[in-house]
């Protein structure tokens, strides 16, 4: 096979009006025998509870948990598809791998991929689309109501005995407000940001947009300087993309209400940290929930862990369970497809 195609020759017999295309079986299964298959960061992904049974199926398979910068080109050596998740596939790296045909990005972001130098290469890049739409949106939610009815607040004050001791059988650390009624911005309306809005009209909110996507008739298209000024509740879904990079600043946190909270479950680098936790401890936003940040791991810090106001989880949104299955399914039909030489969800 050349490094550049894996033409399929749709060859057979007929009998009785029908096709049997030995040729293409027989093929198939000679290219799956032969293909040697490297998983570089999997554990994430399949943690101790699903399998990657459906991708061994489809060669011989390596599956590493984790993979440092100084591993990558010595377990990639002799590998025909490299499956990463947030390992870097360099040019420098893509370049010294002359068996290399596809790699299978273990998420819906490629950034880690060298798309050009792939596309030079004649190497084939797949990532897994949509897979945890739900799970993300579930999680925009998890975070906004833990904010408005400050349900960690209260957990915390019951496990300090503050309601065993109380004179009353119900008391409030502070008041909060029904979501039926606020305004929802979302930035971003693909797949998440939609089901988000869906959402959000199901608690009884408004719900705006800035985006130039077609979007439902009961989502008003506004400016992105409209959504801030307007918005309870500002949801970012977007791509890390040089347009949205950086776009919750100070100007544009300056746009914003003082009451208003700030959603992030999509990249980190779509706000400035420093920006965003000197607004919150100054009372210029009123809460933000972040479900990533601009280092991930953050090693060296970050402003927002441990700021006022700002709950930080460590990039759970897309691991539900059934969002982890869909991923590693769709990861191992990607394979197959282009195996069969119709690839699918083609990035590159």
């Amino acid at each position: 096979m050349s490094r550049n195609s894996l033409t399929l020759h749709k060859e057979g017999t007929v009998n009785n009006g029908h096709v049997y295309c030995t040729h293409i079986k027989n093929t198939l299964q000679t290219i799956m025998k032969d293909m040697k298959i490297v998983v570089l960061d999997g554990y994430v992904a399949a943690g101790d509870d699903l399998s990657w049974d459906a991708l061994a199926e489809l060669g011989e398979l390596t599956v590493y948990d984790r993979t440092g910068p100084d591993e990558v080109l010595s377990r990639c050596e002799g590998a025909t598809a490299v499956i990463t998740n947030k390992v870097v596939m360099s040019a420098e790296i893509i370049g010294l791998l002359p068996q290399l045909k596809y790699i299978g990005v273990l998420a819906t972001g490629y950034n880690n991929v060298d798309i050009d130098a792939a596309r030079k290469a004649g190497v084939t890049v797949c990532n897994v689309p949509s897979y945890s739409s739900e799970s993300v949106a579930q999680l925009v939610f998890a975070h906004l109501l833990n904010i408005v009815n400050s349900v960690s607040r209260y957990a915390d004050s019951v496990n300090d005995g503050e309601w065993a001791s109380n004179r009353d059988f119900s008391y409030r650390l502070s008041p909060f407000n029904e979501l039926s009624g606020m305004t929802m911005g979302v930035i971003g309306f693909g797949n998440i940001g939609s089901r988000v809005a869906e959402i959000a009209k199901a608690f009884g909110m408004k719900v705006i947009s800035n985006s130039r996507r077609e979007l439902p008739a009961w989502v008003e298209r506004v400016s992105l300087d409209s959504l801030l000024e307007h918005s309870d509740v500002v949801s970012l879904n977007s791509a890390l993309t040089p347009s949205t990079k950086g776009i919750i600043n100070r100007e544009n946190i300056a746009k914003m209400k003082r009451t208003a909270i700030l959603i992030n479950t999509s990249r980190g680098p779509l706000i400035d940290e420093e920006a965003l936790a000197e607004a919150l401890r100054a009372g210029r936003i009123a809460a933000a929930g972040v479900d990533v940040l601009c280092e991930e791991p953050p090693r060296n810090g970050s402003p927002l862990i441990g700021c006022p106001n700002c709950y930080v989880t460590p990039h759970i949104a897309w691991q539900s369970t059934q969002a982890r299955r869909r991923l590693l399914d769709i990861t191992a039909s990607n394979l197959r497809s282009f195996i069969e030489g119709k690839p699918e969800n083609i990035v590159a």
